[in-house]
């Protein structure tokens, strides 16, 4: 993709050429499967307007992108972990064991997760009550916590159709599973009030008994999906039943094959996620070796890229394909320009 649009103030960052020698010349990102659209998008245009090779993009998910980050530090390590949810302190723990200590956190823009199914298909206005009894592998039925006997959607929802609950969820190493489980599940299953009745039978340890909500079913109706979205969608392809869950930008990008449920009756659009009003989004990062600033060529500048006004505001290409611009945008740039790591207060 060539950004021939950009600005000259933009491009200036290119001006600034990496002087430290370097075994090896190519910026390596791994991670996020939501984030790797966005990357790849910045990766072929850093290639096509900078004097620097273009970097090395890979998915596989946001867990699985920052155990390769914390690995250590070295041309045989990755420069980038792109991430769909915030670093964990254990992971910064495990990053700062093998030597990796100083992480910038580069959070560039916001996403909506979403809940769609074949374009052809039934429609649903869904809740997260509604999500929680159709998944999780236990639920609270005439006050007792029993096995999830739910088979079909009407079971779980009058309104519903008689559809067989299929649903196609992103596999546990993805960051989006993290906050489907989160907001979505455990967010209904508060909501039904079960969390109380989950706390009494661990003896009221609160933590079980989230954990006992967000445990899914594993009898067939829900299917992690370890791939990408890209797997989801040929899932629901096979089986029209299916219902997939998305990032906003993927479903914008295949409306010509999927519809999107409303989410406590709020569509997830780019302007109801940038407003707060629908209920299932998050900040999108990506983690940044500073060590490897300097001695990795172009590292520095493809960061900076990443989050210029040219790429990530609300005109550029990101937005274009579904990415809701940082309205603190310009804070983050500071960031990046001034290489401010993780728990330096400033």
């Amino acid at each position: 993709m060539s950004l021939a649009k950009l600005t000259t103030s933009a491009l200036a960052i290119a001006a600034v050429s990496a002087t430290a020698a370097a075994a090896r010349d190519q910026v390596q990102v791994a991670g996020s499967s939501t984030v790797l659209p966005y990357a790849s998008i910045v990766a072929e245009a850093f290639g096509e307007n900078f004097d620097f090779p273009t970097p090395v993009v890979e998915s596989g998910g946001s867990s699985a992108g920052l155990k390769r980050f914390c690995e250590g530090v070295g041309e045989n390590t990755i420069d980038v972990a792109n991430a769909s949810r915030q670093i964990k302190d254990a992971e910064v723990a495990a990053c700062a064991e093998n030597g990796v200590t100083d992480i910038i956190e580069v959070r560039v823009g916001y996403d909506g997760i979403v809940f769609a199914s074949d374009i052809n298909g039934e429609t649903f206005e869904f809740t997260p009550t509604d999500w929680y009894k159709a998944l999780s592998a236990k639920v609270v039925v005439d006050g007792e916590v029993t096995a999830n006997p739910y088979t079909t959607w009407d079971q779980v929802n009058p309104a519903f159709p008689a559809q067989p609950i299929q649903a196609f969820i992103p596999g546990t190493k993805h960051g989006t599973r993290e906050v489907f489980e989160e907001k979505v599940i455990l967010a209904g299953c508060e909501e039904t009030g079960d969390l109380e009745a989950f706390a009494e039978a661990a003896d009221g340890d609160k933590n079980a008994a989230e954990k006992e909500c967000i445990s899914l079913r594993t009898d067939g109706k829900s299917v992690d999906i370890d791939g990408d979205y890209t797997e989801t969608l040929a899932r629901i392809e096979s089986n029209q039943d299916g219902i997939g869950v998305f990032g906003l930008a993927f479903y914008e990008n295949n409306t010509d094959k999927l519809q999107v449920a409303t989410m406590g009756g709020v569509e997830p659009t780019t302007e109801s996620i940038a407003s707060g009003d629908y209920p299932v989004s998050r900040p999108l990062f990506f983690y940044v070796k500073k060590a490897h600033i300097g001695v990795i060529p172009g590292l520095k500048e493809y960061a900076e890229f990443f989050v210029a006004d040219e790429v990530a505001g609300p005109d550029g290409p990101l937005a274009e394909y579904g990415l809701v611009s940082d309205p603190e945008l310009a804070d983050t740039q500071s960031v990046v320009a001034d290489e401010t790591v993780m728990g330096s207060g400033s």
